[in-house]
């Protein structure tokens, strides 16, 4: 992947970032001299080089910057508390942090402004095929996130995965407005739209006003979209006058997708292909292509063209298993993630029609996904332990028309018990989406026999 910027036409646009555009011949300069600076900074191959800020050109650069030096780049999510992004950074061991101008002041001892970071002169080349070039962290179902290594061969196929699945091409221009701190705002249309030498219109965060703007101005061929997104189009005014037929189609995952919203976008003329993976298979390792967006809507599709997913040991229905090129090889530092024939376990339930296309049904994780983000109880409760005037507590997701879940703390309430103070407990100490929307007392949590606390029970209890 480390070439792909210099396989294209050189004056082509690549990127357009504001009043900004980036020709395929700049961006690979400015990659190759972000390379020289991040070398004089002695970063050399298998270093880990983090990157944190909205949306930006500087992690594109950075990304390609680091494929040259056989380097990683580690994407934070702009969206964590300081604690969390020190964590991380220790875990991985972060030999120098890029940050964008409005992060410094968020990691002002530690970051290095990511749009000046650039020297004249000639990079190693020591970047390979398996060279490890990007180290993203998922929340951990035990309550500490674990970084997935994927290596430049994983992003090439991804990239081939979605370049077969979207059509791609050169005349392509794809609005990116979801973060690249994702594996699904990076790497579903993102990187694939560069390798396939297509234009991207890239936006620091998503704002419904700036993306009908867009669409009605550049007239973008693809998004990529995840279920709280899609209902802020829907439900904002603009929606029923907006011109949106350049787009042939639009990608979405994250979570599971309500048909309502698709239909919504199919009435519009545009379908939706869902796209299904984790942060460990690239992500693309189920989709749609458009044809099969529009026969089953709310389907997941079919394997990826470089991917193989089945059903484990062959149920009818079970845990859905992905096993490719994309995926992951490892957890950071040396943790295995495939089993001895290679196959990943996603966590997620699903069964496959006689079609042969999957369906999702359930997850065997106990994650809550608020808004496109997972979240972790394991983390939130860990927290809770230490919160003030309970003596225990669980977290749990709850229905909410917006983000599609929202965590909130079910406690059993101690001495100077105080819904406010636990709340405020968690300020500053976790990101704010994860931070519960409410705190509900009950007497006791149900538990198992071996004690522990039945979370299906517990929604039961609030019902």
């Amino acid at each position: 992947m480390k070439h792909w910027l210099a396989a294209h036409p050189p004056d082509r646009i690549a990127l357009r970032f504001g009043d900004a555009a980036l020709s395929y011949g700049a961006l690979d300069a400015q990659a190759g001299a972000m390379a020289v600076a991040l070398a004089a900074r002695g970063v050399a191959q298998g270093d880990r080089v983090g990157f944190l800020g909205q949306n930006h050109p500087a992690q594109i650069v950075a990304l390609f910057a680091c494929a040259r030096l056989g380097a990683m780049l580690l994407p934070l999510n702009w969206r964590l508390a300081a604690p969390e992004w020190r964590f991380i950074l220790d875990d991985a061991g972060v030999k120098l942090l890029l940050a964008t101008p409005e992060m410094f002041s968020a990691m002002p001892d530690l970051a290095v402004d990511a749009t000046t970071l650039f020297t004249s002169g000639d990079a190693p080349d020591d970047g390979e095929e398996r060279s490890p070039v990007l180290l993203v962290y998922t929340s951990g179902t035990t309550g500490r996130p674990k970084g997935a290594v994927l290596d430049q061969r994983a992003l090439h196929h991804n990239a081939l995965n979605a370049v077969h699945a979207f059509e791609l091409t050169a005349q392509d221009r794809v609005l990116t407005v979801l973060p690249l701190f994702h594996v699904g705002g990076l790497n579903i249309q993102t990187t694939p739209a560069l390798m396939a030498g297509a234009e991207v219109l890239l936006h620091p965060r998503f704002d419904p006003d700036a993306f009908f703007d867009a669409v009605a101005r550049d007239r973008p061929t693809l998004t990529l979209l995840v279920p709280a997104v899609m209902q802020a189009l829907v439900a904002h005014p603009r929606w029923a006058g907006a011109d949106l037929s350049s787009l042939r189609a639009i990608g979405a995952g994250s979570s599971d997708v309500p048909v309502a919203l698709i239909e919504a976008f199919h009435a519009r003329g545009i379908p939706v292909q869902q796209v299904y993976g984790a942060t460990e298979t690239g992500p693309i390792a189920i989709i749609q292509d458009r044809a099969e967006a529009l026969a089953a809507p709310g389907s997941l599709g079919r394997p990826a063209r470089h991917a193989e997913a089945r059903i484990a040991g062959g149920a009818a229905e079970g845990e859905i298993q992905i096993r490719g090129p994309a995926t992951l090889r490892r957890y950071w530092p040396v943790t295995p993630a495939l089993d001895d024939a290679g196959w990943f376990a996603t966590g997620d339930v699903g069964r496959i029609d006689p079609q042969g296309r999957f369906w999702f049904t359930d997850r065997l994780k106990h994650v809550i996904i608020s808004g496109g983000e997972n979240i972790y109880p394991a983390e939130i409760e860990r927290l809770l332990r230490t919160a003030p005037g309970i003596t225990e507590g669980a977290i749990i997701g709850r229905p909410d028309p917006r983000w599609g879940e929202v965590p909130i703390a079910v406690v059993v309430p101690a001495a100077g018990f105080d819904a406010a103070r636990v709340l405020a407990h968690f300020e500053g100490q976790i990101a704010r989406f994860k931070i519960p929307r409410a705190v509900v007392a009950v007497p006791a949590l149900p538990r198992t026999a071996l004690g522990k606390v039945e979370i299906g029970k517990l929604h039961s209890l609030l019902a």
